[in-house]
């Protein structure tokens, strides 16, 4: 009789199976297909954003040795399509490198497209101070002080990437100012961070020696 009941049961379970795979079978088939769909779209999302960055890689390559040959106009060219074209990353790195390409010809128009990169959300914070110190650092001979003050004084911190730079091209313009106060300052600032690049060092103790000797009291 358990026998017979097993049977009757696997039967029950059968049908029960079948009229759940005729109301929903379509259902099923479509949520198949569509995870299907899906890891293929995936797949190939990851393929073509590999051969762009690969295809963006070369051309950056390319970009670089136009730079390297002395064909700067050539280059700059390169950068800019790149800029227009390229993936995020190299987007960014070439926006960089057509504004030092320009700087040759026109550093007040490169210093311009580093304003552009400097004022640009979409990338690291980091990027953003490297641009700004590019920037300043074409137009120390030109700007004043207190421009140079308004670019710079946010990337002087200590905790700033590019303090030394910043730091350095204040010391500079503040010299070139005649303003002896804020030159000691930058340059005191470089004097005692333990982290300061010996040349920039060297090159801080150098303009300190051009400064008048402070009165003493």
């Amino acid at each position: 009789m358990s026998e017979l009941f097993d049977e009757v049961d696997e039967e029950v379970r059968r049908d029960q199976l079948k009229k759940l795979w005729d109301r929903y079978s379509i259902f099923i088939i479509a949520g198949a297909l569509l995870i299907i769909a899906g890891v293929g779209g995936w797949r190939s999302y990851q393929y073509f954003e590999a051969k762009k960055a690969a295809e963006a890689g070369g051309a950056f390559d390319k970009a670089v040795e136009l730079s390297e040959a002395n064909k700067h106009s050539e280059a700059e060219a390169a950068f800019n399509d790149l800029a227009a074209k390229a993936p995020s990353g190299y987007r960014m790195l070439a926006r960089l490198r057509a504004a030092a390409e320009a700087a040759g010809r026109d550093p007040k128009a490169a210093a311009k497209l580093y304003d552009d990169v400097a004022a640009d959300r979409s990338i690291g914070a980091e990027q953003q101070d490297l641009a700004k110190v590019r920037a300043a650092g074409l137009l120390v001979d030109s700007a004043g002080y207190s421009e140079m003050l308004q670019r710079l004084e946010s990337s002087t911190g200590p905790e700033a990437t590019f303090r030394h730079t910043a730091r350095e091209l204040l010391a500079l313009s503040a010299w070139r100012a005649n303003d002896t106060a804020a030159a000691r300052k930058w340059l005191d600032l470089i004097a005692n961070d333990g982290e300061t690049p010996p040349s920039l060092r060297s090159r801080a103790e150098a303009l300190q020696a051009l400064l008048p000797p402070v009165a003493k009291s």
